[in-house]
């Protein structure tokens, strides 16, 4: 977005474009607001809303915020250190962070909410809509809309009593490459600061990556270019199956790679058998592979999960440290569920018992 030197010379193109959209039916030809912004107000307009109407922030029902918190509870739990990180980041600056689901439901909250101002306390709450048709044009409904980072000031949004909110928002999108909520970080009357944007899409990474991370795959790869590779959140990251079927990967990997559809199988990706990439993984150390396309790319092994796929290739200590991470992780998907986890994990409610259970002490003879 290009910025105007002055607040006030901004805030005021910003009421010019809205005058020309919104009173005169004109197209914008303006740097001070950007297309998609245009597009949201004409959205919002032929739903029938008018910008001198009232913002509820109502809250759906109890029952379907608990139905909402349930079908997106990997998102929250994948989110949850990373919300802790942002709140620290921008601890001071009056502005918080909201988790929403993909129709713009609030799901979580972190930061500095001030409860005494209204506005902050009307929609730092979960279970509010901040969806298009609820809202109108917001950070929310504007990166769920557009999928791309963006940065929303003032007299941005479409009704006018929201003019008091700047806002960056990133969307998220799970291991498929669907769109599955997005993170937003809002401020009351505070100053504009649009590096906010570039902070909600690192952490949007972050949470895409460990949401990722979470998801029970037999192999899971950083991949990067040559002599890029770093084992961080700006990598690739690939989540594949026993069989070789790709079930994850981040938005990096999908733009190095280029997927022609959601779920390859390994054998469509790499220019090599792909049970060679489990055999080169066990040696826990980075390689290049051949692509089809005749690039090369750097491999490092992010972390292996089922027992059968390491067993002969790592020490017991080191397999032992594998299963309980796996057992500890599926645990947790699972809910403390043990018939659920013992079937996600393809082993007997008897077997996972034996693995959950403290060890037994030894009693010494006197």
């Amino acid at each position: 977005m290009q910025l105007m030197s002055h607040p006030q010379t901004r805030l005021d193109a910003i009421d010019l474009a809205r005058q020309r959209v919104m009173e005169e039916g004109t197209h914008l030809d303006s740097p001070a607001v950007e297309s998609w912004i245009e597009r949201s107000w004409r959205r919002c307009m032929s739903f029938g809303l008018t910008p001198q109407q009232n913002v509820g922030f109502d809250l759906i029902s109890q029952a379907r915020i608990r139905r909402i918190q349930e079908e997106n509870r990997p998102l929250i739990q994948a989110a949850a250190a990373e919300l802790d990180r942002l709140s620290r980041a921008i601890a001071g600056t009056r502005y918080f962070a909201l988790l929403t689901d993909a129709q713009g439901i609030v799901i979580d909250t972190r930061g500095e909410v001030d409860k005494h101002n209204k506005h902050a306390s009307a929609i730092a709450r979960v279970g509010v809509d901040l969806s298009e048709r609820s809202v109108g044009t917001t950070a929310i409904s504007a990166a769920l809309t557009e999928l791309r980072p963006v940065w929303l000031h003032r007299g941005e949004h479409f009704f006018k009593s929201n003019n008091v909110f700047s806002c960056a928002g990133a969307p998220l999108f799970g291991p498929t490459g669907q769109c599955v909520g997005m993170l937003d970080l809002t401020g009351v009357n505070t100053p504009e600061r649009p590096e906010l944007k570039m902070l909600a899409a690192q952490s949007a990474r972050s949470i895409e990556n460990m949401l990722m991370r979470n998801q029970p795959a037999a192999l899971q790869l950083f991949i990067n270019w040559p002599g890029r590779l770093r084992g961080d959140d700006s990598d690739g990251l690939l989540s594949i199956d026993e069989d070789g079927q790709i079930v994850g990967a981040n938005i990096h990997a999908r733009q190095m790679i280029a997927f022609d559809h959601l779920t390859p199988h390994a054998s469509d990706v790499f220019a090599l058998p792909w049970q060679s990439l489990f055999d080169l993984s066990h040696k826990n150390e980075p390689f290049e592979a051949p692509l089809w396309s005749g690039l090369r790319i750097q491999v490092q092994p992010a972390r292996e999960l089922h027992a059968s796929v390491c067993v002969g290739t790592h020490a017991p200590g080191a397999l032992k440290e594998v299963e309980s991470d796996l057992i500890r992780r599926v645990m947790q998907q699972a809910r403390g569920n043990v018939a659920e986890a013992a079937k996600r994990l393809g082993i007997s409610r008897a077997t996972l018992y034996r693995k959950i259970a403290p060890p037994k002490k030894r009693i010494e003879n006197a």
